[in-house]
């Protein structure tokens, strides 16, 4: 399991500005919940002086996902629009005293959000529909825009930094060749060489005991299946089921079954499995579909 600092915990149990911010003028969007993580930014911008009166934050994701939305609105409040854009994902990360490596792209994501929603407020145009750059992994949907991006931003030298900071390549591995090639160029402007032999992704092994719960690998599933029973007879009220998969560290698959297999609901579903499996367990997890399962 990973390692959370005290601060991560507090701003996933008790996430600061939380929730839709009524009389929004400013909204980013980014991520997906087909990739297992989304985000919307809201602001609250007095016009006059530009300055961020209220933040608030939406989101589906693990615990890093929560915890850094929540310092990301704290951090801006009372900022210009122009001081906030010069937050940065390591200031993030940084607020939160630390974040795993494997968990660095939740702050990357909160930074992306942030530029769409300022530019959204300034009525510009800002994508992340790849019009700007070549889609790089298709896994997660990550363009050579943002790739590049966040290695210059953050001195990466390895496909696993960049999965870590982006998600890319964190999937199938068909785009590492894509990624190396990007590492490449940008280490050789910076007077770097890229070394290749340092960049495997390494297979993790699941810890025989969870260093965050104290339980054995047993007894988390044991825990999980029960957070699912106690979920199963609203599900079945509704001709839905669910049935537990794979647990692999702090993702858990299931399918969806019956009328839960192709409702429109499946993702606030999942969302409540979720955070009924955390309750239980006291950790961070994700709760994920099963057809998942072949790009984690």
């Amino acid at each position: 399991m990973w390692d959370y600092s005290e601060t991560v915990k507090e701003h996933f149990y008790n996430p600061r500005n939380a929730g839709v911010l009524e009389g929004a003028n400013g909204v980013g969007d980014v991520g997906s919940i087909s990739c297992g993580d989304a985000l919307r930014l809201m602001l609250k911008v007095e016009p006059e002086t530009d300055v961020i009166q209220e933040a608030s934050f939406q989101t589906f994701g693990c615990g890093s996902a929560i915890a850094s939305s929540s310092a990301l609105t704290e951090i801006i409040k009372g900022m210009t629009l122009d001081e906030a854009l010069k937050v940065t994902n390591q200031d993030i990360a940084d607020y939160l005293e630390g974040l795993p490596p494997e968990k660095m792209h939740c702050s990357v994501m909160g930074r992306e959000a942030l530029q769409a929603d300022v530019a959204n407020y300034r009525g510009e145009a800002w994508a992340d529909d790849h019009e700007e750059g070549a889609l790089v992994c298709k896994c997660f949907a990550v363009d050579d825009v943002l790739i590049e991006e966040t290695i210059r931003a953050n001195n990466l030298t390895t496909v696993q930094e960049v999965a870590h900071y982006t998600k890319a390549g964190g999937g199938c591995a068909s785009c590492h060749e894509g990624i190396e090639e990007i590492l490449t160029r940008v280490m050789a402007e910076q007077g770097k060489t890229f070394d290749p032999s340092a960049e495997a992704l390494p297979v993790t092994e699941a810890s025989p005991q969870s260093l965050v719960s104290g339980m054995t690998n047993l007894q988390r599933i044991r825990k999980i299946e029960q957070a699912i029973e106690l979920l199963r007879p609203a599900l079945q009220a509704d001709a839905g089921d669910v049935e537990l998969v794979e647990v692999m560290e702090d993702r858990i698959y299931v399918n969806m079954k019956g009328a839960c297999m192709n409702c429109q609901m499946a993702s606030v579903t999942l969302g409540g499995i979720q955070q009924k499996v955390m309750e239980s367990l006291g950790e961070f997890v994700r709760v994920l579909p099963a057809g998942q399962l072949t790009k984690s």
